[in-house]
């Protein structure tokens, strides 16, 4: 029989490259008990790995050695949690013949440690500190294809494009800068057919959201030391902490308040505040200058001018923190930070816009992103326990008797064209 890995030679293009691969991987698996079919994101990955004239014979390339990787490895900002990955994975991963890697954004492995036996298997297909393994340089493989999409990526044996790889099985999960959102690099787990279990990516989805958390505390303050930093979510009364320090329970009009000037850094006038925070118009401008006035006083002076009305220090809000992390993709980061709609118990029409805004872009990312563990916390969450969009997004990827016997029952209770019907 012909060895289906000569199509993948430079010569044939893309679509023959892609055939092979789907012949290889029937191949690679007839020999077990099972034949599975490609899963999309393995055909995806070998399509962008084809594409990129990657050759199932290739080696990585180790581009970052001795003083020059241990600088690097200093200064990159993955550095302050890997006492966390250790500490979490590091006996897993010895104990089960395994390896804790991480990588930068761009693929490159920054460390591999686990098993004396299984570093030093791996060493001979080059995983090691500071060889490239991006998808690009060799093809779909954990690491790899988790920076390039974005999301968690198990990959098993014969899935991975490198045909020295196949012996392998690994899961890994992007880390993302909680103040920002930007892409990091990724955690992975590596071995061989014991991690070979859809708990291995829960695992290392678990590791780095762990991660996160753990640089939202050791992220530096803001730029500047006069901004307000505002938490909204998930509170009907925010909680607002001072430039000097101080930590205050807003009212629900001042909550409300602070929203709409932290959205409009130019001002606005009494009449806009009117109308973004009242329904009618039985409020007068009187009672809105009064109730500016007291909040004035809460804040301190300086921070309040009007003509227009406009703070005159940056807002830093847990809502901004949501927008800015879906705005640049990092959907797992943005869903880490929404801890709950912005002031629920609000009926500001802007804010209720603003809010209501906030969730759907949520909501919207996470059915599109399709990640079990993401829809289900949002499903589980109790600004999630009635929409039934997320509850049919979740049984399309996790079809368990619980989740089935909700979706059935919110079928029944709001039909069809209930309210986040998809």
């Amino acid at each position: 029989m012909t060895d289906p890995w000569v199509a993948l030679e430079s010569g044939a293009d893309a679509s023959e490259r892609v055939r092979a691969l789907r012949r290889a991987h029937d191949r690679f698996t007839a020999a077990g008990t099972v034949v599975r079919p490609v899963r999309p994101v393995v055909a995806a990955s070998w399509r962008r790995s084809a594409g990129a004239h990657v050759s199932p014979d290739d080696s990585a390339a180790v581009e970052l050695t001795d003083g020059e990787l241990s600088a690097y490895r200093a200064q990159h900002p993955l550095a302050g949690v890997m006492p966390l990955f250790r500490e979490l994975m590091g006996t897993f991963a010895t104990d089960g013949e395994h390896l804790l890697a991480v990588c930068d954004a761009q693929g490159r492995l920054l460390w591999v440690e686990g098993h004396k036996g299984a570093r030093r298997r791996a060493g001979r297909m080059n995983f090691v500190p500071g060889a490239r393994w991006s998808e690009s340089a060799m093809g779909t493989n954990a690491p790899g294809t988790a920076v390039a999409v974005d999301r968690a990526v198990q990959v098993f044996a014969a899935e991975h494009f490198i045909r020295e790889v196949q012996p392998w099985t690994c899961a890994a999960a992007p880390v993302h800068d909680p103040r920002t959102g930007r892409l990091l690099g990724a955690v992975d787990i590596t071995g061989g057919d014991r991690l070979a279990h859809p708990h291995s990516l829960a695992f290392v989805q678990a590791v780095a959201r762990a991660a996160e958390s753990q640089l939202a505390l050791l992220a530096p303050p803001a730029a500047t030391d006069r901004a307000l930093r505002l938490t909204v979510l998930g509170r009907d009364e925010a909680l607002l902490l001072t430039p000097a320090g101080h930590k205050l329970r807003l009212s629900r009009r001042h909550s409300e308040l602070l929203v709409l000037l932290s959205r409009h850094p130019e001002g606005l006038t009494g009449d806009e505040l009117l109308c973004q925070l009242y329904e009618d118009e039985s409020v007068t401008p009187v009672t809105l200058r009064a109730e500016l006035a007291r909040l004035r006083r809460v804040l301190g002076p300086g921070l309040l001018t009007s003509r227009p009305y406009r703070l005159t220090a940056p807002v830093e809000s847990d809502a901004d923190t949501v927008e800015r992390r879906l705005g640049s993709g990092a959907v797992t980061a943005a869903a880490s930070a929404y801890s709950g709609p912005l002031l629920p118990a609000s009926q500001a029409p802007a804010v209720a816009r603003a809010r209501r805004r906030l969730a759907d872009g949520l909501r919207a990312a996470l059915i599109a992103r399709g990640d079990p563990d993401l829809l289900a916390d949002w499903a589980h969450a109790p600004w999630g326990e009635d929409d039934l969009g997320v509850w049919q997004a979740l049984a399309a990827v996790r079809p368990s008797p619980p989740v089935l016997a909700r979706l059935a029952a919110l079928d029944e209770e709001l039909g069809a064209r209930g309210p986040y019907a998809t």
